[in-house]
C-alpha cells in the first residue's frame, strides 16, 4: 500500500483520531481538508448494522437534496407517442424507444440514468446485461420505472440521488462538491442520514447507524455525529 502524499497528510492532522464530530464542525474540516486544486466530489460512507444478504434487510432509496449534488447529470428516457414528448419538453437528454435500445445494444452508455415509462420496460429489460452491469437499469422502487416522466426528470436534474447498501453493510453517497458553503453541506447530509433512517427495515434490531464517515476527493475520512444530523433533518 502506497504511502499518502504530503498534502493528505497534513489535512489528516487536523482530525481527531475516533472522534465523532458535530455536523457543522465537521463540514467545516471536510471544507479544510479537500487536498484538490479543483472542486472534487464528497462523499458519505454509512455503515449500517443490517444484514443485505437477507432481502427483508435491504436498505435502498431515493432523496432530492436541498441544494443539488453539484453535479450535472444526464438523463436517457425509454418512452414513445406522447411520453417521448413529456420526456423531451421535460429536460430530458436522450429520448427514443427502439432506436435508442439499438443504440445502447451497439454499447452506448453515455448518461447518468436511465428512465422507461412501465410499457417500455419489456423491450428495455433485454438491455439487462449492459444496463444492469452499470446499475442504469430502471426499476420502480428507485422510481425510474414510472410513467410520471416531467416529475421524476425534473427531480433527477435537480440533484435527486438513489441510495442503495452494499454486500458490506455500507451505503457509499457523493452529497455535493467542495465549493459548497458548510450550512449547504450539512442541510444534504442531513437529508440523506434522514431518508436512511426511514428506510431502516422493520426486524432492524440493535444498532442501525454503526458509523457516518465523510471525505473530500483524495482527503480524510472525519466522523460525524449522526443524533446531530438527525436532529437538523427534524428541525
Amino acid at each position: 500500500m502506497g504511502k499518502h502524499g504530503k498534502r493528505y497528510q497534513d489535512a489528516a492532522k487536523l482530525i481527531e483520531h475516533g472522534k465523532s464530530y458535530d455536523p457543522v464542525e465537521a463540514m467545516g474540516l471536510l471544507k479544510d481538508t479537500s487536498t484538490t486544486k479543483f472542486d472534487g466530489s464528497v462523499e458519505a460512507h454509512i455503515r449500517l448494522g443490517v444484514d443485505p444478504r437477507h432481502a427483508e434487510q435491504m436498505v435502498r432509496g431515493t432523496v432530492g437534496l436541498p441544494h443539488g449534488s453539484g453535479k450535472v447529470v444526464r438523463v436517457a428516457v425509454f418512452a414513445q407517442g406522447d411520453k417521448a414528448a413529456e420526456a423531451t419538453s421535460a429536460g430530458a437528454d436522450f429520448v427514443g424507444a427502439d432506436d435508442l435500445a439499438e443504440k445502447v445494444e451497439a454499447g452506448w452508455t453515455d448518461f447518468d440514468v436511465a428512465v422507461a415509462t412501465p410499457d417500455m420496460m419489456g423491450r428495455v429489460g433485454k438491455l439487462g446485461r449492459i444496463l444492469g452491469r452499470k446499475g442504469l437499469m430502471p426499476n420502480p422502487k428507485a422510481g425510474t420505472d414510472t410513467f410520471d416522466l416531467q416529475r421524476v426528470i425534473i427531480e433527477l436534474k435537480g440533484g435527486r440521488i438513489e441510495f442503495k447498501v452494499d454486500k458490506g453493510g455500507i451505503i457509499h453517497s457523493p452529497f455535493g462538491k467542495s465549493n459548497f458553503e458548510q450550512e449547504q453541506l450539512v442541510d444534504i447530509l442531513a437529508a440523506l442520514t434522514d431518508a436512511i433512517n426511514r428506510a431502516r427495515p422493520k426486524d432492524t434490531k440493535g444498532q442501525y447507524f454503526r458509523s457516518l464517515t465523510v471525505a473530500a476527493t483524495m482527503g480524510p475520512g472525519i466522523r460525524v455525529d449522526v443524533p446531530g444530523l438527525l436532529a437538523r433533518a427534524a428541525a
